[in-house]
């Protein structure tokens, strides 16, 4: 059975960090590109990183560049996400998901909240 199970979600206050991770089962994570996601109330989800199958590059959306880094460990098939210096705006439902050509699985979300 396909899983992909998000933790690490909480309230912080802005400019702490957080780390969220994304155990996988039922599949290896090695032959899939990874990705997080979000979405905030009343809007659009959002792409803010991603880690390439083919060379492990990383990408990241202008929003999150410079705070946030995306990783993942294959041997405990696990993806994560540091978020450092959180804003009130970085708060939403994180996602992470993994795909490649024929497979695209999602996880149910955490929720992250910025605020003091």
């Amino acid at each position: 059975q396909v899983e992909l199970v998000e933790s690490g979600g909480g309230l912080v206050q802005p400019g702490g960090s957080l780390r969220l991770s994304c155990a996988v089962s039922g599949f290896t994570l090695d032959h899939y590109a990874i990705g997080w996601f979000r979405q905030a109330p009343g809007k659009e989800r959002e792409g803010i990183s991603c880690l390439s199958i083919s060379d492990g590059t990383t990408d990241y959306a202008d929003s999150v560049k410079g705070r946030f880094t995306i990783s993942r460990d294959n041997a405990k098939n696990t993806v994560h996400l540091q978020m450092n210096s959180l804003k009130p705006e970085d708060t939403a439902v994180y996602y992470c998901n993994a795909r490649n050509f024929d497979y695209d699985y999602w996880g149910q979300g955490t929720q992250v909240t910025v605020s003091s």
